[in-house]
């Protein structure tokens, strides 16, 4: 066919290398002949000349061809150089399945891109990893226009109108205050707990808060600007328990020495602790006290106990009597 042009030709090889090639696989120019007749037609020919002539192309515009001997001395042809190693992209396939703000078809033709970004041969191996639980998956296919509505107002400093819900024990989403809009300069989107989340200046309280993103509907950027003001993403998330809003209070708690590790994976390696005696330690740090830091806390029963503040201490104190009464009403 000689109405296919030497370009057309190069750009099928490059092609035909990154997606049949690897460390594990390699073509021969008898390979690249058949492969390019299946695209191009049956009747269509290529001298091996010109084939090498291809290759050498590609290597001179750094893509890299390796060239290897087989038996008998027959060569063997393979690119094996990626953007992305096979256990990246496992990551990048494991945080998409666990997303539960992303629906399964969603994480499905997301997983789906991803192995794309390697070897048709290598992407073979990422297909046992998969496992998509639908409990955890959003219903909502809003959630990836919000996340980009939001990333623009961030990126100009533009505010936000959206309504905000969540679900009753219907299972029925229903909007707050009766579908009212919440006006809020966006600072960051975070992903926490699986969920992503929107942190911002409410205007009507003038507070910093968070939202989740899959409860937010009916986002519409504004035209006003605003100036940002001083914010640290990483302090406001690292006092924050389970995302839930609180008074930021200076807490002390005794801990077991088992849950050192627990505490350092928490808090960070610079957080202040003091070792009380062989079986404990004391941890001092500032956060919100909410209910979100209560659940916390009682995860760990007897082996922490809150020795400052009073209010955290009292609120504990409720919470471990309404579990022993619930527990022993006959």
């Amino acid at each position: 066919m000689s109405d296919i042009s030497n370009k057309q030709r190069l750009l099928k090889i490059r092609e035909l290398f990154e997606a049949d090639t690897d460390e594990e696989n390699e073509l021969s120019l008898k390979d690249l002949k058949d492969k390019l007749r299946g695209f191009f037609g049956n009747d269509y020919d290529v001298r091996e000349n010109a084939l090498r002539d291809d290759m050498r192309e590609l290597n001179e515009s750094d893509f890299c061809i390796i060239e290897n001997e087989g038996k008998y001395g027959k060569k063997f042809y393979s690119h094996q150089e990626r953007l992305f190693e096979l256990y990246e992209l496992r990551m990048l396939i494991d945080a998409v399945v666990s997303a539960r703000f992303i629906t399964k078809k969603e994480s499905r033709q997301l997983i789906e891109k991803i192995k794309k970004l390697t070897s048709t041969g290598l992407s073979k191996k990422l297909q046992n990893q998969i496992y998509l639980d639908e409990t955890i998956k959003t219903p909502s296919t809003n959630v990836r226009f919000t996340i980009d509505c939001i990333h623009v107002a961030i990126s100009e400093n533009r505010k936000i109108n959206y309504q905000y819900g969540k679900y009753n024990v219907d299972k029925e989403f229903k909007l707050n205050r009766e579908g009212e809009l919440y006006s809020v300069k966006p600072y960051a989107l975070i992903w926490n707990n699986d969920y992503y989340y929107l942190i911002g200046e409410y205007e009507k309280l003038g507070q910093i808060r968070h939202y989740r993103i899959d409860r937010m509907r009916s986002v519409t950027v504004q035209d006003e600007q605003f100036k940002r003001n001083p914010f640290n993403v990483a302090e406001y998330v690292n006092k924050t328990f389970n995302m839930y809003s609180g008074e930021e209070q200076p807490i002390e708690i005794q801990i077991d020495n088992s849950l050192i590790n627990v505490m350092i994976d928490r808090f960070g390696r610079n957080v202040d602790i003091r070792k009380v005696d062989d079986n404990s330690f004391i941890l001092k740090t500032n956060a919100s006290v909410s209910d979100g830091l209560v659940g916390w806390l009682l995860m760990w029963g007897g082996q922490a106990k809150v020795l400052k503040p009073g209010t955290l201490v009292q609120k504990l104190k409720e919470e471990s009597q309404k579990l022993y009464k619930q527990y022993n009403e006959k």
